[in-house]
C-alpha cells in the first residue's frame, strides 16, 4: 500500500543530517512503517495524526508499509525491505518491530509507535534523553504485566496459580517476566513463566500450562494472538493481554495504552524529526490513557463471571 501525504519537508538519514536547512527543502519524505500486527487501526490513527498537524493526504509523503500480522519471525525480512527503500524515518510498532528496524537501518531515525520497555531492552539510553536515533512512545508493556495479573485476580478472587506466556526471542520477555513475578508475589500467586519460539510450539506450551494447573494466563502481545486466543477458549482458560488485538481476536480481556494516543502520537514525532529535531533530544512519551476491553462472548463461552468492578471500568465490550 502506498499513500502520499503533503509535507513541505525533506527526508534525511542520520541524526546529524537533521537540520533546519534539511527541513526547509521541499521533496517527498519517505516514511517506512513496520508493524508487528496488522495494518489497522494503526494507519487510520497515524494518518489522522498527520492530518491534525496540517499534512494533507494524497500529496508528498510516501509511506512504505510492511506488517508481520503477529508473526514476529517475519520482522527481520520485512525490516530489510523497508531499509532497501531508503526511508527518511521508520515508524515501528511493538518492541520486536523496533529492534528489527534498528538492526536493518542503524543510520535511520526510528519512531516507536509503541515499545514495551525501551530503556530495559536497550533501545534508548533513558526516557528523558534517548541519546541515539530511536525515540517515540513507550507502551509500558513490562509494567502492565503486573497489572494484568491484578485483573485476573479481580476476575477470580480465589485465584492461586497463574502463568505468563511470552515469545522466546523478544527483548521484552525478561522485563515482562520480572514485573509479573513481583506482582505475583504481592498477590500471593504461584506463577509459571513459559516461552515459545513460534506458533508451532503453542500446543506444547498449553499442555505444560495444564500440567501446572494454571488457572489464568497473561499473554505477551508479540505472540500470534489468534491461535493463543483459540487455545484459551478450547481449554476454558481466562486470559488477558496488553494489546487490544487480543480481545478483538477472541481473548477474554485486554488492558493496554490507548491506541489512538499511541498512533496519533507517532505522527507528532515524525513531524518534529522531519522539521529538524534530533531523535536523541526528543524525550520518550509515556501513555496517559489506558483501555480495558472485555470480550463478553468469550466470557460466556468459558463460563467466566465478570464482576461489576470490572464491568464498570471497561472502556469497551465485544458482544
Amino acid at each position: 500500500m502506498r499513500r502520499r501525504i503533503f509535507l513541505a519537508l525533506a527526508g534525511g538519514g542520520a541524526a546529524a543530517a537533521l537540520t533546519p536547512a534539511f527541513a526547509q527543502q521541499a521533496r517527498t519524505a519517505r516514511i517506512g512503517v513496520l508493524l508487528l500486527g496488522g495494518t489497522e487501526p494503526f494507519l487510520k490513527h497515524f494518518r489522522e495524526g498527520l492530518a491534525a498537524l496540517g499534512h494533507a493526504d494524497g500529496r508528498t509523503v510516501e509511506i512504505v508499509l510492511r506488517a508481520a500480522n503477529s508473526d514476529a519471525a517475519k520482522l527481520p525480512a520485512l525490516a530489510a525491505e523497508i531499509a532497501a527503500a531508503k526511508p527518511d524515518i521508520i515508524v515501528a510498532s511493538e518492541t520486536p518491530a523496533v529492534q528489527a528496524a534498528k538492526n536493518a537501518a542503524p543510520a535511520t531515525p526510528i519512531v516507536m509507535a509503541a515499545s514495551g520497555d525501551p530503556v530495559g531492552t536497550g533501545l534508548v539510553a533513558s526516557l528523558a534523553r534517548p541519546g541515539g536515533l530511536v525515540t517515540g512512545l513507550s507502551a509500558q508493556a513490562a509494567e502492565l504485566a503486573g497489572k494484568s495479573l491484578e485483573l485476573m485476580k479481580e476476575l477470580k478472587p480465589g485465584l492461586k496459580r497463574a502463568a505468563v506466556l511470552a515469545l522466546e526471542r523478544n527483548p521484552l520477555t525478561k522485563p515482562f517476566f520480572a514485573h509479573a513475578e513481583r506482582a505475583a508475589t504481592a498477590l500471593g500467586l504461584e506463577l509459571a513463566t513459559l516461552t515459545v519460539p513460534n506458533a508451532a510450539a503453542l500446543g506444547d506450551a498449553f499442555r505444560k500450562l495444564a500440567d501446572a494447573n494454571s488457572e489464568a494466563l497473561v499473554v505477551q502481545p508479540s505472540l500470534p494472538l489468534k491461535p493463543v486466543a483459540e487455545l484459551c477458549l478450547a481449554r476454558r482458560l481466562p486470559a488477558v493481554s496488553i494489546t487490544r488485538a487480543f480481545a478483538d481476536t477472541g481473548g477474554l480481556m485486554s488492558y493496554a495504552a490507548s491506541l489512538v494516543e499511541r498512533y496519533r502520537g507517532a505522527a507528532d514525532y515524525v513531524d518534529k524529526i522531519l522539521k529538524g529535531a534530533r531523535p536523541a533530544d526528543l524525550p520518550v512519551g509515556q501513555p496517559t490513557k489506558f483501555e480495558l476491553v472485555i470480550n463478553m462472548r468469550t466470557a460466556k463461552a468459558i463460563g467466566a463471571s465478570v464482576p461489576d468492578s470490572l464491568m464498570n471500568r471497561a472502556n469497551d465490550f465485544i458482544e
